[in-house]
């Protein structure tokens, strides 16, 4: 039998007979069986398969199964590099793995994130990993901690990366603790005069960037003025759109603004140069997350580094261990100062 002469997919069926062996030494042998096959048996069902441009059926291996290879993530925003770069380290370690991702995006919108988390619960994937920020007034919470618990019932295993109540694995990122040092790293560069950025209200990722922040500089005897500051989207439009509501508003003597995240504080630095202010030097600005962009921009941006692919697969092995006694250390992080955050003199 040749492959061209087929107007049908081949079967498993079809594959057990070019074999010449039986349905069941076929099945055992394609679909990754821990019973074991005989080694010139298997060969010649590989070699019959491959012939015949045999595919498994992966819905029929998960129904079989109670689940497949699949590893599914939700992020926020796959075009903002934060969630892209997370993303790159759960797919490197799902190939390790031999596992295969699946993704979706859910817009920021805790509703979506709740369809989402119903659609994928159907298609019985492995791992669920939930990379979206957690907010204080999600109304979906309730609901969508009732759908994993399910999920994990029927033998998922659910991972969320950053803060949460739920009582599901999670792999916890320094926010607060980075935002402080921060503040203190930038006291100690001179700056004494802060504005911010702070992000969506309830948002529990910039809550905890904007507490860390204010309490660092407390400690370091200064602070963080409410009139300095600007509520905005946690993306690069926002970032702009805060700069200008600071610079219509008046920036008076501030010297450094931190934006909540690296997107935001490149939106930052344009709003600055289109209302005629050289960032770096007449208006400091300063991020976090670390990703990739920042080092090539004008300035090169004072920011936070989250080792964000690492994030991503930590999260997967978290998911895949045995243990589920804690999820580890949280995922450290460190100041890194370039030149839009420039020494002042005395």
């Amino acid at each position: 039998m040749s492959q061209t002469s087929r107007s049908t997919p081949a079967t498993l069926h079809d594959v057990a007979r070019e074999a010449g062996v039986s349905l069941a030494t076929a099945s055992r042998s394609l679909n990754g069986s821990t019973r074991k096959v005989n080694e010139a048996y298997r060969q010649k069902v590989l070699e019959a398969a491959a012939r015949l441009g045999y595919t498994p059926n992966l819905s029929a291996q998960a129904v079989a199964r109670g689940t497949t290879t699949t590893v599914a993530l939700l992020v926020a925003d796959i075009a903002d590099p934060y969630f892209s770069s997370i993303a790159a380290g759960v797919v490197g370690q799902a190939d390790r793995e031999q596992l295969i991702v699946t993704m979706a995006e859910t817009e920021r919108d805790p509703a979506r994130e709740l369809e989402l988390v119903r659609a994928m619960r159907g298609q019985r994937p492995r791992v669920m990993i939930l990379a979206s920020s957690r907010r204080a007034d999600d109304p979906a919470a309730e609901a969508l901690q009732a759908e994993l618990t399910a999920y994990e019932q029927t033998g998922g295993r659910v991972v969320f990366i950053t803060a949460t109540d739920s009582p599901f694995r999670t792999v916890t990122l320094e926010n607060r603790e980075g935002a402080r040092a921060l503040a203190t790293r930038m006291l100690d560069l001179g700056y004494l005069r802060f504005g911010a950025l702070t992000g969506p209200a309830g948002l529990r990722t910039a809550e905890d960037r904007i507490a860390g922040f204010t309490e660092g500089l407390v400690a370091g005897g200064s602070d963080l003025p409410a009139d300095r500051t600007a509520r905005c989207a946690f993306t690069r439009d926002g970032g702009y759109a805060g700069m200008r509501e600071l610079i219509d508003r008046g920036l008076g003597d501030t010297q450094l603004v931190f934006a909540l995240n690296d997107v935001m504080a490149m939106g930052a630095m344009s709003a600055l140069r289109d209302a005629g202010l050289a960032p770096g030097r007449e208006v400091a600005v300063a991020g976090f997350d670390d990703i990739p962009t920042v080092r090539d921009v004008t300035p090169t941006l004072t920011t936070v580094r989250l080792p964000l692919e690492e994030v991503g697969e930590r999260a997967l092995r978290l998911a895949l261990a045995e243990s589920d006694d804690e999820s580890g250390a949280p995922v450290p992080t460190e100041v890194i100062v370039r030149d839009s955050t420039p020494r002042l003199t005395d």
